[in-house]
């Protein structure tokens, strides 16, 4: 009880705005942490706070913001959501505001640069368009990448062994995929090509400080493939780029494999435009299905979406059996019958599951995230933990408890926890003593690596000590905090 009131006293400030709780706890810092939950009528979506904590489940913080709210509602504060605040502003006001956040906090100059260059950039299209954005001067780019090798190499001779190169490079290179995300792929070839030549120009001496293009060369093939699939380009030019990629490709042994068939395809690929128009006898590999082709098609498949192009987007998902992509879009699109009859058929992984749940409960479609929950629950796939637990909350709001108590097991088992542990107990209701025997056997037979706090924490609330000093006794990793729990409560036994 004493650690309740110490968590509720952390809470400085709370306040509700719409499906927003926000809060200011005191933690280790002179700063008050922020914490945000957002939620709906299923129950909590995401939650979030600024503090270092960087593990599983909730930190201390947001479980203290809603302890405060379940059990001290009255301090809750009631304020107005953003889109009611700035629906109060004329043009005027807006700007005085932003002058004054600006004033305030200097640094934001930078993030209203960024928004207003994007904004300023082509929008997307519904078809490609053949008129060419003005060139952009790519010479900034090329001094900018210049100058992160350059640097990196002097980290490299002062000894350091960490990467000094790659996420200042992929900070340029997202440039350029700004650029063809807003329908200018001209000039995100440009741009690309001003790093991919400054960088080969570098190579050599790269390669004399053990330098590798491995980190570099997947992100670059990806953004240009998406510039490629963006770009107009007459046949010369395209002869031209292919003549480039290949000999950068040699250079830095780098793999522009997939960059490489996006120029070859283009959109014109006869195989191409018959799937996208529906044929289903189509096939666009010829040979043997290449490793790249999973990526190449969610990158076809982004740019139909950005440009509304749904129906083909749609074929091209369905032939590509890019099953989660087929299912969420068309949920995003409110075809959500036509989602829930697809996804019988054709779901057979956990994270299309999750992925057209977490689509229709943002929509509003909670009881249709549910069902989708109880078919996907039960699928292979590498989410299962996340998914169980996700869908656990959700059924727990919808107040369905026979779903809440079997996502909870399906959780605990996949990875223990004393909190699964206890929302198990809560939902099984007489149906406990007998779930607990099989939980425990399970937490007996599970690998000590990762559940070994959870077995102690679970074993030394059910009294069984015995358990508790195996648990530590096969650590072949020490933890002293574990073993003095374990030996305190053990002592004070026998």
């Amino acid at each position: 009880m004493g650690i309740i009131i110490k968590f509720l006293r952390a809470i400085a400030d709370l306040k509700k705005r719409g499906n927003l709780i926000q809060a200011e706890v005191e933690g280790g810092e002179i700063t008050p942490y922020q914490v945000s939950i957002r939620f709906d009528a299923g129950g909590i979506t995401s939650a979030s706070c600024t503090c270092p904590y960087d593990y599983d489940g909730w930190c201390k913080h947001i479980v203290a913001t809603l302890l405060s709210c379940s059990r001290q509602s009255d301090r809750i504060e009631e304020r107005s959501t953003l889109e009611q605040l700035l629906n109060r502003l004329d043009i005027l006001q807006t700007q005085r505001l932003l002058q004054e956040l600006v004033e305030n906090r200097p640094e934001l100059i930078d993030d209203i640069d960024e928004f207003v260059s994007l904004i300023d950039l082509p929008k997307p299209k519904t078809k490609q368009s053949s008129t060419r954005q003005s060139k952009i001067d790519t010479s900034p780019f090329r001094s900018h990448v210049k100058r992160i090798l350059r640097d990196g190499l002097k980290e490299l001779e002062y000894g350091s062994e960490e990467d000094p190169f790659t996420d200042d490079l992929l900070v340029v290179i997202e440039k350029a995929r700004e650029l063809a995300e807003n329908g200018d792929g001209n000039n995100a070839i440009a741009i690309l090509e001003a790093i991919t030549e400054t960088y080969a120009q570098e190579w050599d001496e790269l390669l004399d400080y053990g330098g590798d293009s491995y980190s570099i060369v997947e992100p670059l093939d990806s953004a240009w493939t998406e510039a490629i699939l963006c770009a107009e380009m007459s046949t010369g030019e395209i002869v031209d780029l292919q003549l480039m990629l290949e000999s950068w490709q040699d250079e830095i042994s780098a793999d522009f494999s997939m960059s490489l068939e996006a120029l070859r395809q283009g959109w014109d690929y006869e195989p191409l435009q018959q799937i996208m128009q529906g044929d289903d006898t189509a096939e666009l590999w010829e040979n043997e299905r290449p490793s790249f082709a999973d990526d190449l098609a969610l990158i076809r498949l982004q740019i139909l979406e950005r440009q509304n192009r749904y129906t083909e987007y749609l074929n091209l998902a369905l032939a590509e059996e890019m099953t989660l992509q087929y299912l969420t879009q068309l949920a995003a699109l409110g075809r959500v019958e036509e989602a829930m009859s697809a996804a019988k058929i054709l779901m057979e992984k956990a994270e299309e599951g999750f992925a057209l749940a977490k689509i229709l409960r943002e929509d509003g479609y909670l009881v249709e995230a549910l069902e989708i929950c109880i078919a996907g629950i039960n699928l292979t796939g590498n989410c299962l933990y996340e998914f169980a637990t996700w869908t656990s909350d959700l059924a727990q709001g919808l107040e369905d408890n026979a779903t809440a108590l079997t996502a909870s097991i399906i959780a605990f088992k996949i990875r223990p926890s004393f909190r699964d542990y206890g929302k198990i107990q809560d939902y099984a209701g007489e149906t406990w003593l007998t779930l607990k025997q099989d939980l425990l056997q399970t937490l007996r037979d599970q690998p000590d690596w990762g559940t070994r706090e959870a077995q102690v924490d679970i074993f030394l609330h059910e009294g069984l000590i015995d358990d508790a000093i195996k648990t530590v006794e096969r650590d072949t990793y020490y933890d002293s905090k574990l073993v003095h729990r374990v030996m305190n409560v053990a002592v004070s036994h026998r």
